[in-house]
């Protein structure tokens, strides 16, 4: 998919948080003063809009800063509004690269489950197959028969092998052998499927670790990354997601997904401010295009609803 056509399916995909957070806007800003009770109002529609509390109070500083007693526009609050939100984000965009040096680089993907995992991994393979990086996928939610099954559909779809064993098998021994079987057939990126049960927190933690422990029994450095799917529709949740993953395991990057079906897309902001993690990608889709790198300045235009370029 052409860059110009996913920000139109981005900045459609935002539409819901957009409309909840520009709505407010238009009602508090017909040309007025940015005085106090305008900054508390505009702080409340931030805090709606999943930006978060930390969020808000850095904009609303900001706006204290160089607008405040001012008259100003609907138009021109959006704009600074988008390039406070851009200047939140741009330190964490940063996209997934797999080091070349690394054969593979083995890529640990983690996340609760309905959050799009299997489906991220999908289109992670697609993404990096068309740039020509050998891919190879392991469907280690070996509890769930719908995700191993997901993954075999991708891997025809985007041409990757996908390593998979029988019903419960032990998801560490099944990561070890595709390690082995990754290195002898020259794979450039193993990306790992993981179970995502967070009701047993406790039974989850062990198992990441044991797979940790035994990939590094072959690569001492493995994984090479952890990157954590979230759903947008959770909104703030995703934020207790991300402490939880971070307690078990030393996650190294964000995938985003669902932006399409939420209205609360502001979350991606909060996450930026609460924790520096780079956010690598987002989904607005089902389709194998529907996943691409993030982009700060693009994400903040589409949440805000201005125009691109």
């Amino acid at each position: 998919m052409a860059l110009g056509a996913f920000f139109s399916r981005l900045k459609q995909g935002l539409s819901r948080s957009t409309q909840k957070l520009t709505e407010g806007i238009t009602a508090v800003f017909k040309k007025r003063r940015l005085d106090d009770e305008a900054l508390d109002e505009l702080e409340e529609l931030l805090i709606g809009a999943d930006l978060g509390p930390a969020v808000a109070a850095r904009v609303i500083a900001e706006f204290r800063r160089t607008r405040f007693g001012k008259e100003v526009t609907e138009q021109e609050i959006r704009e600074t509004l988008a390039d406070e939100i851009a200047a939140i984000l741009k330190p964490v965009a940063e996209p997934f690269m797999p080091d070349p040096a690394r054969r593979p680089h083995v890529a640990l993907v983690v996340g609760v489950n309905g959050t799009g995992k299997t489906t991220t991994i999908g289109k992670l393979a697609g993404f990096y197959g068309e740039a020509g990086v050998r891919t190879m996928m392991v469907a280690g939610d070996t509890f769930r028969a719908a995700a191993v099954e997901q993954l075999q559909v991708w891997g025809q779809r985007t041409g990757a092998p996908v390593v998979a064993g029988a019903p419960n098998a032990d998801a560490a021994g099944l990561a070890f052998d595709a390690l082995t079987r990754a290195k002898a057939e020259g794979i450039d990126l193993l990306l790992i499927d993981t179970a995502g049960r967070l009701h047993n927190k406790a039974a989850l933690m062990e198992e990441l670790r044991k797979i940790i422990r035994v990939l590094r029994k072959q690569d001492p450095e493995a994984p090479h990354s952890v990157l954590l799917v979230l759903d947008a529709t959770t909104g703030q949740n995703a934020v207790q997601q991300v402490k939880v993953f971070k307690e078990m395991v030393d996650v190294s990057g964000l995938v985003v997904t669902k932006l399409d079906g939420s209205a609360r897309g502001g979350v991606v902001v909060a996450l930026a401010e609460a924790f520096g993690l780079p956010v690598h990608a987002v989904g607005v889709g089902e389709q194998a295009g529907d996943l691409r790198p993030f982009d700060a300045a693009e994400f903040a235009k589409g949440l805000v609803g201005t125009a691109e370029g």
